[in-house]
C-alpha cells in the first residue's frame, strides 16, 4: 500500500486543527462562564451547559453572575422572557462594577398581564449615580423565541441593541462634566425576581402566583470581543490599538445606517426618555441631555 503524500497528510492535518478550533470554540458554555448564585436551586444549567434557565416562585427568584470582570466589551446574550401572564416580575440582566460609586449598564424587562407588551427599561450608572432611564416597547414577542440583547461599551460610548439593531446610545460627555464608566471593571450580572410594587403600571398591577413558577431562558453568550480583567490588568493591555481588526470595536460608533435604525425605534417604540421629562428637571435636562 503506498505512503500517503505530504499533500494528503497536509489537508488531514488542516482539518485536525479546524475541528479541533470549531470544539473548543463552541465549547464556551454556561459552566465555564457564570456562577449561580441565588435561587436555591430555581437556577439551572442545562444541555451540558448551552442554555440557562433562571426561575421566579413566590419564595424565592433566582439569579447568576459571570466568573469574568469586564472593562469594556462587545457583550451578547439571548433570552426568552416569562410567558404569558408575566405582570409584577422582573427579569435583569446587567453590568455592574462593585462599591458605593458604582458602575452600571442596564437591561431590565418588566413583565406585564398576557397579551400587553413587556417595556425593556434601561440606565446607565456612573459613579453611583444612575436616574437616566430610557424605555422601549419591542417590535417582537420577546417570549415566543431567543432574541439577542447586545452591549456595546467603548470609552467613547455605550450602545444597546436588540436583534442588531441599536435603541439607545450614552455618549461619553465628560467634556461636560459627565461622569462615564469607564474605570472599573464590571461583571455581567442576571436575576429573575418579583417587583410587583413597582414593575407593572406602577404596582398597580400585582404577581399572580397561580401562574408560577415563571421561567427566563438564556443561551449563546458571547463576549468574545471583549476586555477580561485580571488581577489588574487588562486582557487588552497588549494590542490596545483600536486599528487592529480585533480591537475595532473599542473605538466602534454608529455609522449612518446605524443611526437610522436607532432613530426609526426612537420615534416608534420609546415610551419613557428622562432627557423629555420637565417635570422630572424643573431646575433643567441633566448636560448630557444637550448632546445629540
Amino acid at each position: 500500500m503506498a505512503a500517503p503524500s505530504t499533500s494528503s497528510l497536509s489537508i488531514t492535518t488542516l482539518l485536525l486543527v479546524v475541528v479541533s478550533w470549531a470544539t473548543s470554540a463552541s465549547a464556551r458554555n454556561f459552566y465555564q462562564d457564570f456562577d449561580i448564585t441565588w435561587g436555591d436551586g430555581r437556577a439551572q444549567i442545562l444541555n451540558n451547559g448551552d442554555l440557562l434557565t433562571l426561575s421566579l416562585d413566590k419564595a424565592s427568584g433566582s439569579g447568576f453572575q459571570s466568573n469574568n470582570e469586564y472593562l469594556f466589551g462587545k457583550i451578547d446574550m439571548q433570552l426568552k422572557l416569562v410567558p404569558g401572564n408575566s405582570a409584577g416580575t422582573v427579569t435583569a440582566y446587567y453590568l455592574s462594577s462593585n462599591g458605593s460609586t458604582w458602575d452600571e449598564i442596564d437591561f431590565e424587562f418588566l413583565g406585564n398581564l398576557s397579551g400587553d407588551p413587556y417595556i425593556l427599561h434601561t440606565n446607565v450608572f456612573s459613579q453611583g449615580k444612575g436616574n437616566r432611564e430610557q424605555q422601549f416597547y419591542l417590535w417582537f414577542d420577546p417570549t415566543a423565541d431567543f432574541h439577542t440583547y447586545s452591549i456595546l461599551w467603548n470609552p467613547q460610548r455605550i450602545i444597546f441593541s436588540v436583534d442588531g439593531t441599536p435603541i439607545r446610545e450614552f455618549k461619553n460627555a465628560e467634556s461636560i462634566g459627565v461622569p462615564f464608566p469607564k474605570a472599573q471593571p464590571m461583571r455581567i450580572f442576571s436575576s429573575l425576581w418579583n417587583a410587583d410594587d413597582w414593575a407593572t403600571r406602577g404596582g398597580l398591577v400585582k404577581t399572580d402566583w397561580t401562574q408560577a413558577p415563571f421561567t427566563a431562558s438564556y443561551r449563546n453568550f458571547n463576549a468574545d470581543n471583549a476586555c477580561v480583567w485580571s488581577s489588574g490588568s487588562s486582557s487588552c493591555a497588549s494590542s490596545t490599538s483600536s486599528s487592529s481588526d480585533g480591537n475595532a470595536w473599542l473605538s466602534e460608533e454608529l455609522d449612518s445606517t446605524g443611526q437610522d435604525r436607532l432613530k426609526w425605534v426612537q420615534s416608534n417604540y420609546m415610551i419613557y426618555n428622562y432627557c423629555t421629562d420637565a417635570k422630572r428637571f424643573p431646575q433643567g435636562f441633566p448636560p448630557e441631555c444637550t448632546m445629540s
